[in-house]
C-alpha cells in the first residue's frame, strides 16, 4: 500500500494540467520520434554505403515514423508535427492562429534535438564514412543525412514548385482523410492511412529535392548541421552538391 500511495502521489505531482503545455509536449515528443527515425534511416543508408539500407527503406522508415507520431500525440495535440499542416488547419478555421507560432517553434526545436540525437547515435559512423571531414558536397558528403538538398539539375524555381506541390498534395489528402463527410477510415487506422499516403508521395515525388514535405523537418536539422561543423554552405543553393537528399 505504501508503494502504491507513493506512486499515486508522484503521478499527481507530475501530472500536467495546463492544456497548452500538454499539447506542446505532445508535439515535441511526436515530432522528435518522427525526425529521429527519419534521419536515422538516412544515416544508416549513407554511412553503410547502402549495404544496410536503400532509398526504399528510408522512405518506409519515414512513413512509419509519421504513423507512430500520430499515435503518440493524435489525441492530445492533433499530432501536427509540421508547420505546413498547422498553417492549413489555421486557414480552415480548425486551429487558432495564436497557437501557430508556438507549434511551429516546438516542431522546429524537436527536429533540432532529433538531429543532435542522430549525430550522437551515428557519430563514429559519420566520421568514419566522411574520412574526418564534414562536407555538404562530394562523394563522402554527410549533410544530406540531416537535411534535404536538390539534385544537380534542379533550379531554384523548380525546387520551390516541387515542394509546394508535394506539400500541397500531402495537406489536401490528409484533410480529406480527416473529413468525416467523406468515406470514413476505420477508427484507429487513420495513422496507417496517412503513413501510406506519405510513402506514396515519397515514392513518386522524391527525386528532385528529397521530399521533406515539412519545414520543421528541414530547418531544424539544417540549423544543427550549421552549428555542428558543416558550416554555412548548408544554407546555400549550390549545384553539384552530391546526393540530393533522402
Amino acid at each position: 500500500m505504501g508503494t502504491a500511495s507513493f506512486l499515486a502521489r508522484a503521478r499527481s505531482l507530475l501530472r500536467i494540467r495546463n492544456q497548452l503545455v500538454r499539447e506542446c509536449l505532445a508535439e515535441l515528443l511526436s515530432t522528435f520520434v518522427l525526425i529521429i527515425i527519419t534521419l536515422s534511416s538516412a544515416a544508416q543508408k549513407i554511412t553503410s554505403f547502402e549495404t544496410k539500407g536503400n532509398l526504399l527503406t528510408s522512405y518506409l522508415a519515414g512513413a512509419l515514423a509519421v504513423m507512430v507520431g500520430i499515435y503518440i500525440a493524435g489525441g492530445i495535440s492533433g499530432a501536427h508535427m509540421n508547420p505546413a499542416f498547422s498553417l492549413a488547419m489555421c486557414l480552415t478555421g480548425q486551429f487558432p492562429w495564436w497557437k501557430f507560432p508556438i507549434f511551429a517553434v516546438v516542431q522546429t526545436l524537436a527536429s533540432f534535438i532529433s538531429a543532435g540525437a542522430v549525430y550522437i547515435l551515428y557519430y563514429d559512423a559519420i566520421w568514419h564514412y566522411s574520412n574526418g571531414t564534414l562536407t555538404v558536397s562530394g562523394p563522402r558528403e554527410t549533410a544530406s543525412i540531416f537535411a534535404t538538398y536538390p539534385a544537380d539539375y534542379v533550379s531554384i524555381g523548380n525546387g520551390f514548385l516541387d515542394q509546394v506541390i508535394g506539400t500541397g498534395v500531402l495537406i489536401v489528402s490528409v484533410m480529406g482523410i480527416m473529413d468525416t463527410r467523406n468515406k470514413g477510415v476505420p477508427k484507429g487506422l487513420e495513422p496507417v492511412v496517412v503513413a501510406l499516403l506519405v510513402l506514396s508521395i515519397e515514392s513518386s515525388m522524391g527525386s528532385n529535392c528529397g521530399c521533406p514535405l515539412n519545414p520543421a523537418r528541414d530547418i531544424g536539422p539544417r540549423l544543427f548541421t550549421y552549428l555542428a561543423g558543416w558550416g554555412p554552405e548548408v544554407f546555400r543553393w549550390v549545384e553539384g552538391r552530391g546526393r540530393g537528399g533522402d
